[in-house]
């Protein structure tokens, strides 16, 4: 029996590599593969079984079992090494426990999906995050919690929205993540930029910035910032709080993966002033399911009335089906052990990283954030130009993003490059940056004037 079922599962995986069964593609019954194979419907279930624990395909009851998604197996994919994609490893997501929770949503809340919910999100979801984020050093009660439509959302409108301060400008990081940097051009809003390196921020500057502009709100990244990588110290985020104070600067903190944080004593910047002078967000996107979209933020008393209108004008409400699951993925325990096994991931590719980074960069090339195992950046030495090796990598098989459209005008960089292990299998982390390094040499050492007609 173990030959037959074996060969059934190498049979499907065939079928995989040819592109016989396509990404969401139903497989074939239970039943016909008995009849196919000539053996009894058990050992069937047992080749399907061990495909479930590959996360190569997921059982729908009633209706069969589909083909979760497809690595391209072709010569030139197989190839590739990707940096550039930033999502969750797909063959780490938890999709069979999730749509457990999602068919247990439907049967909870089938009447609540026809109708308007909770601008704010629905209360029993809202109690559990609640909860849920005392791990995390953040104790806010239920009523100052939102559910959001990803993280994202939520940072669009507080960036709209009139602060109890009564100041204007906003303070970013330098750089930043793109769909912020967007939020902040697309208003016309005056922004200040500050530096971030591999040693954090110019404390002494951001005071300076406190000081002397109106600024509303400072914008931060505090943990596996998004594209260097860097993680505050506890020393630094609670100073960061006491001027805040100082000079009446509210603090949006953006924690969107601090449960990946194996520092036991980390805390987030919320923990030093829980009052409402930092405003707490996260989302589940990186660590969960991207299409879930869906996170939480923590607002001060002062702004959760216009914060509501203004989400109830952007979408009414999140789904409440998705907020449903949620719920229950959260309560049952899942979404711990799942972050236990992406913390034990996520680590030993920044291991992998740094290593290789410390092997193969060419001297006078400075990188950040290898540790963290979810972003991390490369300074080019002048005059290399990051668009430039972007596309002299993809020409080997390598993507890497060009970081350049995560600065503010001003502030702009054209030689950093931001790279994601997130989605590289680790075998193919040293081959990639191997590639890289030699690539950053072999153009270094070209003529500087050729370098200097590069757009």
């Amino acid at each position: 029996m173990d030959t037959k079922y074996q060969e059934i599962m190498n049979e499907i995986h065939a079928q995989i590599a040819d592109g016989r069964l396509q990404p969401g593609g139903k497989l074939p019954s239970i039943r016909a593969l008995s009849e196919a194979f000539k053996c009894s419907k058990n050992t069937i279930i047992k080749a399907y079984n061990e495909l479930e624990k590959q996360h190569k395909i997921y059982a729908v009851p009633k209706s069969g079992y589909y083909l979760v998604g497809s690595r391209h197996l072709d010569s030139e994919a197989e190839e590739m090494i990707d940096f550039v994609s930033a999502g969750p490893d797909k063959w780490h997501m938890p999709y069979r426990n999730y749509q457990h929770c999602m068919n247990q949503a439907i049967e909870l809340y089938k009447e609540d999906m026809f109708q308007y919910a909770e601008p704010l999100g629905l209360s029993i979801l809202r109690s559990q995050l609640s909860k849920q984020l005392q791990a995390l050093q953040v104790f806010a009660p239920a009523q100052r919690i939102c559910v959001d439509s990803g993280s994202q959302q939520a940072l669009d409108i507080l960036v709209a929205l009139p602060f109890p301060n009564g100041k204007e400008e906003i303070c970013i990081e330098q750089p930043t993540h793109f769909s912020m940097i967007e939020s902040i051009s697309s208003r016309r809003l005056n922004a200040v930029g500050i530096e971030i390196t591999k040693e954090g921020i110019d404390l002494k500057q951001l005071e300076k910035i406190f000081k002397e502009r109106p600024i509303k709100f400072f914008y931060t990244v505090s943990r596996f910032h998004n594209p260097t990588g860097y993680s505050y110290t506890n020393k630094e985020k609670k100073k960061i709080v006491e001027l805040a104070q100082i000079y009446d600067v509210f603090i949006i903190e953006d924690d969107y993966m601090g449960d990946l944080d194996t520092r036991k004593k980390a805390d987030p910047m919320f923990a030093y002033d829980p009052s409402g002078r930092v405003i707490y967000t996260k989302s589940f996107s990186k660590v969960l399911l991207p299409g879930l979209r869906l996170g939480a933020a923590v607002l001060p008393e002062s702004l959760i009335e216009l914060f509501s209108k203004a989400k109830f004008a952007a979408d009414v409400h999140s789904p409440v089906l998705t907020q449903g699951a949620l719920e229950i993925y959260l309560q049952s325990g899942m979404y711990n052990a799942h972050i236990q096994n992406l913390r034990t991931i996520y680590k030993k590719k920044g291991e992998m990283l740094k290593r290789a980074f410390l092997t193969y960069l060419p001297e006078g090339v400075t990188f950040t954030g290898a540790e963290s195992g979810f972003y991390s950046s490369i300074q080019l030495p002048y005059p290399l130009k990051a668009s430039h090796l972007v596309n002299s990598l993809k020409k080997k098989n390598v993507l890497v993003q060009d970081a350049t459209g995560m600065y503010l005008p001003p502030y702009k960089k054209e030689n950093v490059i931001r790279l994601s292990v997130s989605q590289v299998e680790n075998r193919k982390i040293e081959e990639g940056i191997r590639i890289i390094g030699e690539e950053i040499n072999h153009l270094v050492r070209k003529n500087t004037s050729y370098f200097g007609g590069i757009n």
